[in-house]
């Protein structure tokens, strides 16, 4: 079986030199299309990931969309396979542990912007709408993340005795609400007001206090506390 050759020395030099900037600067050293060329090039390390990283930036609508974009759309552009749908998959899980593990060692609503960063890289840019809530113990420590519902493109089916049944599970304190809007705008709808006020009810009569519901989306995230809305 013939064998692809190696990369030519001047695009190994080229690799060199992104890796020492990398080493050197730190992320910032590089542009958004260098780190994802450089991401690229350690799954395919035989091709020219420059125009590929590039593609795919423009594809996705920046590095945010691309990260979080799934695997079935990745493999769609031409140049892509599973090797290197899973290099970029790979490096949105770590960095999405790493802004986890920053929200769990602190109570959550001493450490809010840590949250909400957390919240943005995985749910800005998806796009179907997800539901998800977090479980609070008394000292308002982060113990459970859980995704509850996954709708269209507009909608998640939310069940107030579902939440409820599932804090009391969990022996949770306290619960922060949390979706997207995949149309990326944050504000609250009617619906979304309506059954944070339901699942607040609910919970008060069991002793668990709703926080919050925070929507996010791509152009920035509403607090329905913040609104004076719960």
């Amino acid at each position: 079986m013939a064998t692809e050759p190696a990369p030519a020395p001047d695009s190994a030099g080229h690799r060199a030199r992104l890796r020492q900037r990398l080493f050197e600067g730190g992320p910032d050293a590089l542009l958004d299309h260098e780190l994802i060329e450089y991401l690229l090039a350690l799954a395919i390390p035989r091709r020219d990931t420059k125009p590929l990283a590039k593609a795919l930036l423009h594809e996705f609508g920046g590095i945010a969309g691309l990260l979080t974009a799934d695997a079935a759309a990745l493999a769609r552009v031409p140049g892509m396979g599973e090797t290197s749908a899973a290099a970029l998959k790979t490096a949105h899980a770590a960095a999405l542990r790493l802004l986890r593990a920053q929200v769990a060692e602190r109570p959550v609503l001493a450490n809010w912007q840590a949250l909400l960063d957390y919240l943005r890289a995985d749910m800005a840019h998806h796009t179907i709408e997800r539901f998800r809530v977090l479980h609070l113990n008394s000292r308002n420590m982060l113990v459970r993340d859980e995704l509850m519902s996954e709708g269209s493109i507009d909608q998640a089916a939310v069940y107030v005795r579902e939440v409820i049944r599932r804090a009391i599970d969990l022996g949770s304190a306290a619960l922060i609400l949390v979706h997207n809007h995949p149309s990326g705008d944050p504000s609250p709808s009617r619906a979304d007001i309506e059954i944070t006020r339901s699942i607040a009810e609910a919970g008060k009569r069991l002793g668990i206090v709703v926080h919050d519901h925070v929507i996010i989306g791509a152009q920035g995230h509403s607090s329905l506390r913040g609104q004076g809305l719960i």
